[in-house]
């Protein structure tokens, strides 16, 4: 079969510069907002009519730092030490680098860039480049009673999070509640569980230093990011 040539339609904004610390999953995290603001050829407002009447939307998007693929691969629920196939997983090791994310419709702004979807509960890193855009239809796309496999409502447990008041106050109001809840699902890799050791996620602009102990994260150190974001440490 020929390949298919899919055609960016927009780029997605948020805080989150790397995919350390994202969301795993869209919606996990409705306090992290982002933007999605169209490119050139799609910025006519025709593109956009009727979109405010859904709450929520579909997006397809490309990996950022896609790694190449495998057919097996590790996910984080299982505690990245079992094995599943890739398809039937979540993780970036794919024939075609694409995610598929659902996110709430917040407004619609008029911009010098044209109409920017302001949305929240993405799991997608800023820059990321969007193909597509569909509303999400509930009559349709919601299955109250289907099954999730390894991913069982139980494995969504927040952890405590702790940010003494000092470093709390460094970080802008709006940004807070993303970055707790970041937080509370753990980051980390599933097989990394070293409490002392010091982990350091890139958040708007920011170096947020954190150790996890037990069931608590506790933020240790925030600095403003002054280095190349690819010299971070990797936790992979």
């Amino acid at each position: 079969m020929e390949p298919l040539t899919l055609t960016p339609v927009a780029v997605y904004h948020c805080g989150f510069p790397t995919k350390f610390g994202l969301p795993r999953q869209s919606g996990v995290a409705p306090d992290l907002h982002g933007e999605i603001v169209f490119l050139p050829p799609f910025r006519n407002p025709d593109f956009l009519r009727g979109i405010e009447a859904f709450s929520h939307l579909w997006l397809l998007w490309r990996f950022n730092e896609a790694p190449s693929v495998s057919p097996t691969v590790r996910p984080p629920k299982l505690g990245g030490n079992k094995r599943v196939g890739v398809f039937a997983s979540r993780s970036p090791f794919r024939p075609n680098p694409l995610g598929l994310s659902c996110v709430k419709l917040e407004g619609v702004t008029d911009t010098a860039q044209g109409k920017v979807l302001r949305v929240s509960g993405g799991d997608l890193m800023d820059g990321t480049v969007i193909f597509d855009v569909k509303p999400y239809l509930p009559y349709a796309d919601a299955h109250p009673d289907a099954a999730g496999g390894y991913a069982v409502p139980g494995d969504a447990a927040r952890l405590k999070v702790v940010i003494p008041p000092e470093l709390e106050a460094a970080i802008p109001a709006d940004g807070l509640s993303a970055l707790t809840e970041a937080l509370a699902q753990d980051p980390r890799p599933g097989y990394q569980t070293d409490p002392d050791r010091t982990y350091y996620l890139p958040y708007a602009g920011f170096d947020v230093g954190f150790t996890v102990c037990g069931g608590t994260v506790t933020v240790t150190e925030i600095k403003e990011l002054n280095q190349a974001i690819d010299a971070r440490p990797s936790y992979d």
